[in-house]
């Protein structure tokens, strides 16, 4: 496959755990056809008892694929209602949201 493997990390409050388990019980089936419209492959979040969210996706180009998110209204919804449930500290880059993470080792 080309394109990219991306993996990020986020963080979600320990006491929104269960809302946000909640709510990816149930994506809205728009968000789905966006995410797939806009180039998101082989997409899982995995959430650890403390929070630690992380997230594994492919796509041909990451960028293009987070910009074409960006553009759509349903996208502009969801992180409206999911914002909340995210810390607000910042990463030790000084940037806020997700921190994507060097992919070092890959077993094919």
């Amino acid at each position: 496959m080309s394109g990219e493997r991306v993996c990020f990390l986020l963080r979600v409050r320990p006491e929104a755990i269960d809302e946000y388990r909640a709510r990816h019980a149930a994506v809205w089936p728009e968000m789905l056809e966006a995410l797939t419209a806009a180039g998101w492959r082989n997409y899982s979040l995995f959430l650890a008892p403390d929070g630690l969210l992380v997230g594994y996706l492919e796509t041909d180009d990451f960028a293009a694929a987070q910009e074409a998110m960006a553009r759509t209204a349903v996208n502009d919804r969801w992180q409206r209602e999911m914002a909340g449930l995210f810390s607000g500290a910042q990463r030790a880059d000084g940037e806020r949201g997700l921190l994507r993470l060097e992919e070092v080792f890959h077993l094919v």
